[in-house]
């Protein structure tokens, strides 16, 4: 038989597929459920059942450890057998709270409770960089391995599964639950094994993976309830032995903004080889055409939304130029197509910005991280057409097995929760995608940072200048400075300015990503100067080095305004954490690619006002550019991530060959 309780088979089973989003009238309901949602007092409610929990730590800190365990084996059986209510769980989180303290030397302040409060009722926690949210985690945690069906914490790389699985797993053996985690080379016996504890720690990829790997692994068997049978009657031992998770319980997302949003519609695909020379030598071909064809006249680029159109004239040109092929060049859609794609990969993804090429091979680069993402490529041809513009050697195409985005999977969970830093911007996708609510925590000591109001330049070489200017005032203050930089070329140009003035700096961008610990582990030295892309705002911790705190702590300068506030206001957060001193401000100009591209005709005008770059030309109105650009950016995105699920939805319901259960 199988190891698999029959309820936790039915988790699987029922959680399959997720519920299509609302329309029309049902989705006019929806959104007012959520916005009325947003004024039920919920920071409030949680702090005062804090106070509660508070009041029971004088009653387990004088418990001797024998008896605290004995306390930790009657709450777990109340909690297994479903037989809790509100004192129940007010007495648990005091209980991890005093445990914890005794483990590992922390005890959750009263935020941290708050925060945990939260998560345990299915909602974004935003809690400040800096606040413990790792620590805060551990409560509802615990209860939700008391119950019997397993919970996952995701993170957003291998390192920090790890880490925070050791780290806390001091906490859960001391409560009685067994604690694991999965990394890329985890095999999958010790998958199988991770996904049986009480508690694991993974990725999102790797999680979603597994799911997929899972589903594979059934074949045509309609769900696990049906493979189950098929073992029970003798036929199906191989299938169930290859399935390594046991059911989508309860989810709690770090860093949930980057997963849940700016990666929600990032494809997970398993696919498998399907050379074909022909096809690959064409994207060789398609590259060279590219080159002969002439912007405007042969074709236009659409660089807000990111497309590439042949015109009449491109069209008939492009016929000419394919005439002598012969093959798929003789068909008008194909040729058409593979062209389109090398001039997409001609006109918009650039080198060190997009990507980078590593040891001879094409590597993206997360837009919203910075990180090097060496185990994906772009789908449709697109990584192909890349490769073929940089003369690599061609990837042959793969044939898709399965695919899901994280935004699907994710909605599957029968209970889903997340914590971050920067949410509230994104309350309204919170509620529309999964039905989630948005708590903001109040942060344990007052946030004493300085935001600066933006500085606009015309041009580009104006605004560069004032932050080598500013990083020499910075610096001769004897305070740490961080630079942030939306691009690998935008990091690396600074890095030269810097040189040329002799100003000794540290460059942390996804070419360099293998000195992160350590060029972060120094960043807030006295008089250090930092220039990062955005990975320095996700999973790294900056201390400041001593003195620093009273010369005015940490300064951040952000080169350009990114496409979500959310963003620009994580980099921001990493200054000024836990009361420490700091400030932070965005040098901008007129020529930067994201407000160009979103804003490109209030931008045309403010340029022809303001001929004279070189000076300072900060104004409400040039200011709001930048506003409106980022206001613009954010509806086209969540525009795109609704299309991927109404298309994830029909494919489901038009093109699956397996009934549900």
């Amino acid at each position: 038989m199988a190891t698999l309780s029959s309820a936790t088979w039915q988790i699987l089973d029922q959680r399959t597929s997720s519920k299509p989003l609302p329309r029309g009238l049902d989705a006019a309901w929806d959104a007012g459920v959520g916005l009325a949602g947003r004024f039920v007092p919920r920071q409030q409610m949680y702090l005062r059942r804090t106070e509660k929990i508070l009041a029971l730590e004088k009653h387990f800190s004088e418990m001797t450890d024998v008896k605290l365990r004995e306390a930790v084996s009657e709450l777990r059986e109340v909690f297994r057998c479903r037989r809790d209510d509100s004192s129940d769980l007010e007495r648990a989180f005091a209980l991890v709270r005093e445990v914890a303290f005794r483990q590992i030397h922390e005890k959750p302040f009263p935020v941290q409770v708050a925060g945990a409060l939260a998560l345990e009722r299915g909602c974004i926690a935003e809690m400040a960089t800096g606040e413990g949210k790792t620590l805060a985690a551990t409560l509802p945690v615990t209860v939700a391995g008391w119950r019997g069906q397993g919970c996952h914490i995701i993170t957003v790389n291998d390192y920090l599964a790890r880490r925070d699985a050791e780290w806390m797993g001091k906490i859960y053996r001391f409560c009685g639950l067994t604690v694991a985690y999965i990394e890329q080379q985890t095999p999958p016996k010790e998958r199988k094994r991770a996904y049986m504890a009480d508690v694991t720690y993974c990725t999102n990829k790797e999680v979603a993976a597994d799911f997929l790997r899972d589903r594979l692994a059934l074949g045509q068997l309609r769900g696990l309830g049906s493979a189950l049978l098929a073992k029970i009657a003798g036929d199906g031992r191989s299938v169930v032995d290859r399935i390594v998770q046991r059911g989508l319980n309860f989810a709690i997302v770090d860093e949930a903004d980057s997963i849940l949003v700016d990666e929600a519609v990032t494809p997970l695909i398993i696919s498998g080889p399907g050379p074909n020379p022909e096809q690959t030598e064409a994207f060789h071909q398609a590259a060279q055409m590219a080159d002969e064809l002439s912007a405007k006249t042969d074709y236009r680029v659409n660089s807000r939304h990111r497309e590439v159109e042949l015109t009449d004239q491109g069209q008939v040109r492009l016929a000419e130029l394919a005439e002598a092929l012969g093959g798929l060049w003789s068909g008008s859609h194909r040729r058409e197509e593979l062209v389109t794609m090398a001039l997409t990969a001609k006109e918009l993804y650039l080198q060190d910005k997009q990507y980078v090429v590593d040891d001879g091979k094409v590597v993206i680069v997360d837009d919203f991280t910075g990180r090097l993402m060496p185990d994906r490529n772009w789908r449709d041809g697109l990584h192909q057409a890349v490769e073929a513009k940089e003369r690599l050697e061609v990837t042959p195409p793969k044939d898709t097995y399965a695919r899901i985005s994280f935004q699907r999977f994710f909605r599957m969970y029968r209970k889903l929760a997340g914590m971050t830093g920067t949410a509230r911007e994104a309350t309204a996708e919170f509620w529309q995608i999964y039905h989630l609510p948005v708590v903001v925590i109040p942060t344990n000591r007052p946030c004493v940072r300085k935001n600066l109001p933006d500085v606009v330049f015309s041009t580009e070489t104006a605004k560069w200048k004032e932050i080598v200017s500013q990083i020499h005032r910075i610096h001769a203050a004897g305070r740490p400075t961080l630079v942030g930089t939306r691009s690998v070329q935008a990091s690396e140009h600074l890095s030269e300015l810097l040189k040329a003035e002799n100003l000794e700096h540290q460059v942390l961008n996804a070419v360099r990503h293998r000195e992160e610990a350590q060029i972060v582990a120094a960043a807030g030295q006295p008089g250090k100067i930092t220039v990062a892309t955005n990975m320095a705002g996700r999973g790294t911790d900056i201390k400041l080095g001593r003195g620093v705190a009273k010369s005015g702590g940490l300064h951040v300068i952000a080169t350009e305004r990114n496409e979500s506030a959310r963003i620009d206001r994580q980099l921001f957060g990493r200054c000024a954490r836990q009361g420490d001193p700091g400030s932070a401000q965005a040098i901008v100009c007129l020529e930067d690619e994201f407000v160009s591209r979103y804003a490109k005709g209030l931008v045309g005008y403010l340029k022809k006002r303001h001929s004279d770059g070189e000076k300072d030309i900060t104004s409400l109105l040039t200011s709001s550019a930048f506003s409106l650009a980022q206001l613009r950016a954010e509806r086209l995105a969540l525009r795109r991530r609704k299309a991927v699920m109404k298309a994830d939805h029909w494919l489901d319901e038009n093109l699956s060959f397996a009934g549900r259960e």
